[in-house]
């Protein structure tokens, strides 16, 4: 796996997804299904997405208790995702868990990150309704390593804390980032964000692009846009 452009699917149901994806004519790209989707259509459009060709991030942001964390994904590394996450306050032992319930028989799994702290999320947001004071980059760092030592594959960051989270955890650990637009798009509810060729430059490894590439009025020419300005290639 290297650098590429995850297309956020964050759709609410199985027949626009499909024809979503129908669009792009024999390309398959990399696709996140989240909570939206997953709980809409159940993990049959895992399936179907996958019988198609595509790559998958399954991004249900898992957050309990270690051993219900374990459990849930032995039933998630079934379907033959590529990549799964669970949050990284459930703990370290809460990952190891989840690691543990991932990993199948023969020793393969799909590849596991950990959510440091929400792109929504924002300083005041982390002091003020969460009652952490450490400066964000510090919080996700500290996440990164805990993630690490437990370990996982890499974290969900803000493309801000890339950099960062490669110099603490080495170049190996993933750093996939959401909180991507293009120059004129709107934030949004993101608060951390960056366009693709500055996630590139800061050295993101996936960035996971929704609603710029979904709710454009040409989304293939949209993700080839954001695959030409993350990677420098248009395939």
């Amino acid at each position: 796996m290297g650098k590429d452009v995850i297309i956020a699917c964050d759709f609410n149901g199985e027949e626009q997804t499909l024809a979503f994806l129908d669009r792009f004519e024999g390309r398959k790209p990399f696709v996140k299904i989240g909570m939206e989707l997953f709980y809409s259509a159940g993990p049959d459009i895992v399936r179907r997405i996958k019988a198609r060709g595509h790559r998958i991030f399954l991004d249900l942001k898992l957050h309990d208790i270690p051993n219900t964390v374990k459990k849930a994904m032995a039933v998630l590394r079934d379907l033959d995702v590529d990549l799964c996450n669970v949050h990284a306050a459930g703990t370290g032992r809460m990952m190891e868990a989840a690691l543990e319930g991932l990993t199948r028989p023969d020793g393969s799994r799909p590849l596991l990150i950990a959510v440091t702290q929400l792109t929504s999320t924002d300083q005041e947001a982390l002091e003020k309704d969460l009652w952490i004071e450490r400066p964000m980059d510090q919080v996700v760092m500290h996440y990164a390593l805990n993630a690490k030592r437990a370990g996982l594959d890499g974290v969900v960051c803000s493309p801000l804390e890339a950099g960062k989270v490669h110099e603490a955890c080495g170049a190996s650990f993933l750093t996939v980032t959401p909180g991507v637009r293009f120059a004129e798009n709107e934030a949004g509810d993101q608060k951390r964000v960056m366009t693709p060729a500055e996630a590139n430059r800061i050295g993101s490894d996936y960035i996971v692009v929704g609603r710029p590439i979904t709710a454009a009025a040409d989304p293939v020419a949209a993700y080839g846009r954001c695959l030409r300005e993350f990677t420098g290639t248009a395939e």
